[in-house]
Protein backbone atom coordinates (compact mmCIF):
# COMPACT_ATOMS: atom_id res chain seq x y z
CA UNK A 1 0.00 0.00 0.00
CA UNK A 2 1.12 3.58 -0.59
CA UNK A 3 0.91 6.57 1.74
CA UNK A 4 -2.23 8.67 1.33
CA UNK A 5 -3.14 11.96 2.99
CA UNK A 6 -6.66 12.53 4.28
CA UNK A 7 -9.03 13.32 1.47
CA UNK A 8 -10.72 16.67 0.87
CA UNK A 9 -14.23 15.65 1.97
CA UNK A 10 -17.16 18.04 2.29
CA UNK A 11 -20.77 17.57 3.36
CA UNK A 12 -23.30 17.39 0.51
CA UNK A 13 -26.59 17.38 2.40
CA UNK A 14 -27.66 15.06 5.22
CA UNK A 15 -27.01 11.82 3.34
CA UNK A 16 -24.12 12.52 0.98
CA UNK A 17 -20.55 13.78 0.87
CA UNK A 18 -18.37 15.00 -1.97
CA UNK A 19 -14.69 14.05 -2.21
CA UNK A 20 -12.39 16.28 -4.25
CA UNK A 21 -9.36 14.51 -5.66
CA UNK A 22 -7.65 17.36 -7.53
CA UNK A 23 -8.00 20.61 -9.42
CA UNK A 24 -9.00 21.17 -13.03
CA UNK A 25 -9.77 18.64 -15.75
CA UNK A 26 -7.09 16.01 -16.32
CA UNK A 27 -7.19 12.26 -17.12
CA UNK A 28 -4.82 11.37 -14.23
CA UNK A 29 -7.09 13.07 -11.68
CA UNK A 30 -10.14 11.40 -13.16
CA UNK A 31 -8.36 8.04 -12.89
CA UNK A 32 -8.18 8.62 -9.12
CA UNK A 33 -11.91 9.40 -9.13
CA UNK A 34 -12.65 6.16 -10.98
CA UNK A 35 -10.38 4.14 -8.67
CA UNK A 36 -12.16 5.37 -5.54
CA UNK A 37 -15.55 4.70 -7.15
CA UNK A 38 -14.37 1.17 -8.01
CA UNK A 39 -13.15 0.55 -4.44
CA UNK A 40 -16.50 1.65 -3.00
CA UNK A 41 -18.38 -0.65 -5.38
CA UNK A 42 -16.10 -3.57 -4.46
CA UNK A 43 -15.93 -2.84 -0.72
CA UNK A 44 -19.12 -0.94 0.18
CA UNK A 45 -19.80 0.08 3.77
CA UNK A 46 -23.10 -0.69 5.47
CA UNK A 47 -25.56 1.95 4.25
CA UNK A 48 -23.68 2.79 1.04
CA UNK A 49 -26.10 3.65 -1.81
CA UNK A 50 -24.02 4.82 -4.78
CA UNK A 51 -21.12 6.97 -5.92
CA UNK A 52 -21.29 9.45 -8.80
CA UNK A 53 -18.02 10.42 -10.58
CA UNK A 54 -17.43 13.94 -11.92
CA UNK A 55 -14.44 15.72 -13.47
CA UNK A 56 -12.27 15.77 -10.32
CA UNK A 57 -14.62 14.69 -7.55
CA UNK A 58 -16.79 11.83 -6.39
CA UNK A 59 -20.19 12.22 -4.70
CA UNK A 60 -21.05 9.42 -2.27
CA UNK A 61 -24.66 8.83 -1.20
CA UNK A 62 -25.54 6.77 1.87
CA UNK A 63 -28.28 6.00 4.37
CA UNK A 64 -27.45 7.75 7.68
CA UNK A 65 -29.89 5.42 9.46
CA UNK A 66 -28.17 2.24 8.24
CA UNK A 67 -24.74 3.70 8.96
CA UNK A 68 -25.89 4.63 12.47
CA UNK A 69 -27.32 1.15 13.03
CA UNK A 70 -24.26 -0.67 11.74
CA UNK A 71 -22.05 -2.19 14.40
CA UNK A 72 -19.56 -3.61 11.94
CA UNK A 73 -17.41 -2.31 9.12
CA UNK A 74 -16.33 0.91 10.85
CA UNK A 75 -13.21 1.49 12.91
CA UNK A 76 -14.67 4.30 15.02
CA UNK A 77 -17.83 5.11 16.94
CA UNK A 78 -19.27 8.45 15.93
CA UNK A 79 -21.87 10.18 13.86
CA UNK A 80 -22.78 8.60 10.50
CA UNK A 81 -20.72 11.16 8.58
CA UNK A 82 -17.72 10.62 10.86
CA UNK A 83 -17.94 6.85 10.29
CA UNK A 84 -18.29 7.24 6.51
CA UNK A 85 -15.46 9.78 6.29
CA UNK A 86 -13.11 7.57 8.30
CA UNK A 87 -14.04 4.48 6.26
CA UNK A 88 -13.39 6.23 2.92
CA UNK A 89 -10.09 7.70 4.14
CA UNK A 90 -8.96 4.17 5.07
CA UNK A 91 -10.21 2.73 1.76
CA UNK A 92 -8.50 5.48 -0.26
CA UNK A 93 -5.06 4.26 0.85
CA UNK A 94 -5.38 1.73 -1.98
CA UNK A 95 -6.21 4.27 -4.73
CA UNK A 96 -2.70 4.56 -6.15
CA UNK A 97 -2.17 0.78 -6.05
CA UNK A 98 -4.85 0.13 -8.67
CA UNK A 99 -3.82 -0.17 -12.33
CA UNK A 100 -4.77 2.45 -14.91
CA UNK A 101 -7.96 1.31 -16.63
CA UNK A 102 -8.84 1.91 -20.26
CA UNK A 103 -12.50 2.47 -21.10
CA UNK A 104 -14.24 1.45 -24.30
CA UNK A 105 -13.83 3.51 -27.44
CA UNK A 106 -17.31 4.22 -28.84
CA UNK A 107 -17.60 5.62 -32.37
CA UNK A 108 -20.35 8.23 -32.76
CA UNK A 109 -21.22 9.06 -36.41
CA UNK A 110 -22.20 12.70 -36.94
CA UNK A 111 -23.86 14.55 -39.80
CA UNK A 112 -22.20 17.97 -39.54
CA UNK A 113 -23.69 21.32 -40.59
CA UNK A 114 -26.91 22.19 -42.40
CA UNK A 115 -30.15 22.06 -40.46
CA UNK A 116 -28.62 19.47 -38.10
CA UNK A 117 -25.63 21.70 -37.23
CA UNK A 118 -26.93 25.28 -37.45
CA UNK A 119 -23.96 26.77 -35.55
CA UNK A 120 -21.15 25.07 -37.49
CA UNK A 121 -20.55 28.12 -39.69
CA UNK A 122 -20.59 30.40 -36.62
CA UNK A 123 -17.87 28.27 -35.00
CA UNK A 124 -15.84 28.36 -38.23
CA UNK A 125 -16.21 32.14 -38.61
CA UNK A 126 -15.31 32.69 -34.96
CA UNK A 127 -11.94 31.02 -35.50
CA UNK A 128 -11.31 32.17 -39.08
CA UNK A 129 -11.35 28.71 -40.58
CA UNK A 130 -13.50 26.68 -42.97
CA UNK A 131 -16.27 24.33 -41.82
CA UNK A 132 -14.20 21.46 -43.20
CA UNK A 133 -11.32 22.42 -40.91
CA UNK A 134 -13.66 22.53 -37.90
CA UNK A 135 -15.00 19.06 -38.76
CA UNK A 136 -11.47 17.68 -39.19
CA UNK A 137 -10.35 19.12 -35.84
CA UNK A 138 -13.52 17.91 -34.07
CA UNK A 139 -13.21 14.34 -35.42
CA UNK A 140 -9.47 13.92 -34.76
CA UNK A 141 -9.16 13.21 -31.01
CA UNK A 142 -10.64 10.56 -28.77
CA UNK A 143 -12.68 12.32 -26.08
CA UNK A 144 -12.69 11.01 -22.51
CA UNK A 145 -16.14 10.77 -20.89
CA UNK A 146 -15.55 12.44 -17.53
CA UNK A 147 -19.11 12.35 -16.26
CA UNK A 148 -22.75 11.72 -17.16
CA UNK A 149 -25.17 14.44 -16.12
CA UNK A 150 -27.31 17.50 -16.91
CA UNK A 151 -29.76 15.18 -18.71
CA UNK A 152 -29.97 11.35 -18.68
CA UNK A 153 -27.05 9.95 -20.70
CA UNK A 154 -25.49 13.37 -21.45
CA UNK A 155 -21.69 12.88 -21.65
CA UNK A 156 -19.37 15.67 -20.50
CA UNK A 157 -16.24 15.21 -22.62
CA UNK A 158 -12.67 16.40 -22.22
CA UNK A 159 -10.10 16.81 -24.95
CA UNK A 160 -11.63 19.42 -27.26
CA UNK A 161 -8.94 21.17 -29.34
CA UNK A 162 -8.66 24.78 -28.13
CA UNK A 163 -8.60 25.97 -31.77
CA UNK A 164 -12.37 25.37 -31.95
CA UNK A 165 -13.29 26.15 -28.31
CA UNK A 166 -16.31 28.49 -28.60
CA UNK A 167 -18.39 30.24 -25.91
CA UNK A 168 -21.97 29.22 -25.25
CA UNK A 169 -24.72 31.11 -27.07
CA UNK A 170 -25.78 34.34 -25.34
CA UNK A 171 -29.41 33.23 -25.55
CA UNK A 172 -30.02 29.49 -25.06
CA UNK A 173 -32.42 27.66 -27.33
CA UNK A 174 -35.64 26.47 -25.67
CA UNK A 175 -35.46 23.13 -27.46
CA UNK A 176 -32.55 21.15 -28.91
CA UNK A 177 -33.30 17.89 -30.77
CA UNK A 178 -31.91 14.60 -29.39
CA UNK A 179 -28.59 13.57 -30.93
CA UNK A 180 -27.39 17.16 -31.35
CA UNK A 181 -23.60 17.54 -31.00
CA UNK A 182 -22.48 20.79 -29.41
CA UNK A 183 -19.52 22.86 -28.25
CA UNK A 184 -19.43 25.06 -25.14
CA UNK A 185 -16.12 26.64 -24.21
CA UNK A 186 -13.50 23.86 -24.08
CA UNK A 187 -16.16 21.14 -23.86
CA UNK A 188 -18.05 19.13 -26.43
CA UNK A 189 -20.99 16.81 -25.87
CA UNK A 190 -24.13 15.18 -27.23
CA UNK A 191 -27.73 15.89 -26.21
CA UNK A 192 -29.38 12.44 -25.74
CA UNK A 193 -32.84 13.91 -25.22
CA UNK A 194 -34.75 17.01 -26.33
CA UNK A 195 -33.90 19.72 -23.82
CA UNK A 196 -33.22 23.47 -23.68
CA UNK A 197 -29.53 24.31 -24.08
CA UNK A 198 -26.99 26.98 -24.93
CA UNK A 199 -24.23 24.99 -26.64
CA UNK A 200 -23.17 25.75 -30.21
CA UNK A 201 -24.78 22.95 -32.26
CA UNK A 202 -22.49 21.70 -35.04
CA UNK A 203 -24.09 18.38 -36.04
CA UNK A 204 -26.37 15.50 -35.10
CA UNK A 205 -25.93 11.77 -34.60
CA UNK A 206 -28.59 9.11 -35.24
CA UNK A 207 -27.09 7.02 -32.42
CA UNK A 208 -29.27 6.76 -29.30
CA UNK A 209 -27.29 7.66 -26.18
CA UNK A 210 -30.08 6.96 -23.71
CA UNK A 211 -32.69 4.21 -23.96
CA UNK A 212 -34.69 3.58 -20.76
CA UNK A 213 -35.27 -0.08 -21.69
CA UNK A 214 -31.54 -0.83 -22.04
CA UNK A 215 -29.41 -2.05 -19.13
CA UNK A 216 -27.67 0.21 -18.39
CA UNK A 217 -29.90 2.80 -20.08
CA UNK A 218 -26.95 5.11 -20.87
CA UNK A 219 -24.81 4.06 -23.86
CA UNK A 220 -21.77 5.76 -22.34
CA UNK A 221 -20.20 5.49 -18.90
CA UNK A 222 -17.62 7.58 -17.11
CA UNK A 223 -14.18 6.47 -18.33
CA UNK A 224 -15.31 5.56 -21.86
CA UNK A 225 -13.90 7.40 -24.87
CA UNK A 226 -15.78 8.85 -27.86
CA UNK A 227 -14.49 9.07 -31.42
CA UNK A 228 -16.69 11.26 -33.63
CA UNK A 229 -16.87 10.21 -37.31
CA UNK A 230 -18.38 12.33 -40.12
CA UNK A 231 -21.25 10.77 -42.06
CA UNK A 232 -23.26 11.73 -45.14
CA UNK A 233 -26.97 12.60 -45.30
CA UNK A 234 -27.61 9.23 -47.00
CA UNK A 235 -25.78 7.34 -44.24
CA UNK A 236 -27.69 9.30 -41.58
CA UNK A 237 -31.05 8.56 -43.20
CA UNK A 238 -30.19 4.87 -43.62
CA UNK A 239 -29.07 4.44 -40.00
CA UNK A 240 -32.09 6.34 -38.71
CA UNK A 241 -34.35 4.16 -40.88
CA UNK A 242 -32.79 0.97 -39.52
CA UNK A 243 -33.14 2.19 -35.93
CA UNK A 244 -36.76 3.16 -36.55
CA UNK A 245 -37.52 -0.34 -37.87
CA UNK A 246 -36.06 -2.09 -34.79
Amino acid sequence: MSDQKSLDIKVLGDSAIIIKLGEGIHPSIHQQVKNLSYLLDEYPFDGFIESVPAYNSLAVYYSPYLVYQSMNGFQIDGTPIEKVTDYINQLAIQISDLPVTEGRVVEIPVLYGGEFGPDLEIVAETHGMSVEEVITIHTTPEYLVYMIGFAPGFPFLGGLDERIATPRKLTPRTSIPPGSVGIAGKQTGVYPLETPGGWQIIGRTPTDLFVPDMSPPSLLQSGDKIKFCPMTQEEYDEQKKVMTCQ
